[in-house]
């Protein structure tokens, strides 16, 4: 059945870009007669709010948006994502990672080949590791591209494809050859939480049956490292639709760190639904 789902991060309220991209995945949804499901993806807990996920849950009501079963939220779930990595690091998939952003940046800076040296830093020396670990450093675990190529085959590996049903921001569409590099040795599990972005949303959307995935083109780069992790864990490939991203009047997308207008703010300016329906492009929703 066609699945999709809406998996915005309570780190602020949401704006009319989410209104767009939540009534987008919504209408395709109620169009195929298939499911929409609500992810609440909550794994950084320096920045998430619960007061946010509520707001949420209010806003999307407001539009007139339903979804289909309980809400997810990833919080709840880690074990099932340190299940995950306990997997792939004993598939020697993983290695851990010492260094903080500020080594990667470093060391970017000092790459004399360019930057993908710098994101694919490898395994620290044997007697180095076990020095960090008996001084108990915080760590990730990085995916080891090398490794990956060595378990997927070279046929596998240089074949990657995704279908694209959207459009990237260049106008790629069709077929899209997979560039499992893009990201370099990415993280899959955090210092602090024990998952990161690319594993969490990949797990759920096999987990909840994701046939769809409907998104703005900021997350299309993100499709390349989602690929190669769903290849790894033998999990399905969804079909992505990737839309434009709407821009203020000023030109700019519109984007919580730029502090964009919230629905909260436009709904107690009177706004109705029904109208912001029409401005996005959409008939009412219900």
């Amino acid at each position: 059945m066609f699945t999709t789902r809406f998996a915005p991060s309570p780190t602020g309220r949401l704006h009319k870009g989410h209104a767009f991209s939540a009534l987008t995945a919504w209408t395709a949804a109620r169009a195929a007669g298939g499911r929409f499901v609500l992810r609440i993806e909550d794994i950084d807990p320096t920045r998430c709010r619960p007061e946010y996920e509520a707001a949420i849950i209010a806003d999307l009501a407001w539009l007139g948006l339903d979804w289909d079963g309980a809400v997810r939220r990833q919080s709840d779930h880690l074990g099932d994502y340190a299940a995950v990595i306990e997997s792939l690091r004993r598939r020697g998939l993983l290695y851990r990672c010492f260094r903080t952003r500020k080594d990667i940046l470093n060391a970017i800076g000092d790459a004399p080949h360019g930057a993908m040296e710098a994101v694919r830093p490898g395994p620290h020396a044997a007697n180095e590791e076990a020095r960090l670990l008996d001084d108990g450093a915080p760590f990730a675990w990085r995916l080891s591209l090398d490794r990956a190529r060595e378990v997927l085959g070279e046929a596998v590996w240089n074949g990657l494809t995704f279908v694209e049903e959207g459009h990237g921001p260049d106008g790629l569409t069709g077929v899209v050859a997979v560039d499992p590099t893009a990201a370099g040795d990415v993280v899959l599990a955090r210092k602090d939480t024990g998952v990161a972005y690319h594993l969490a949303v990949t797990h759920d959307d096999a987990l909840q049956g994701v046939t769809h995935v409907i998104r703005g083109q900021d997350l299309f780069a993100a499709t390349h490292v989602q690929r190669l992790v769903q290849t790894l864990m033998g999990w399905p490939t969804p079909t992505y639709r990737h839309h434009g991203l709407l821009a203020g009047p000023d030109g700019r997308r519109y984007a919580k760190r730029d502090k964009s207008v919230t629905l909260a703010e436009l709904r107690a300016e009177g706004l109705s639904p029904q109208a912001l329906h029409a401005e996005l492009g959409f008939s009412r929703a219900g």
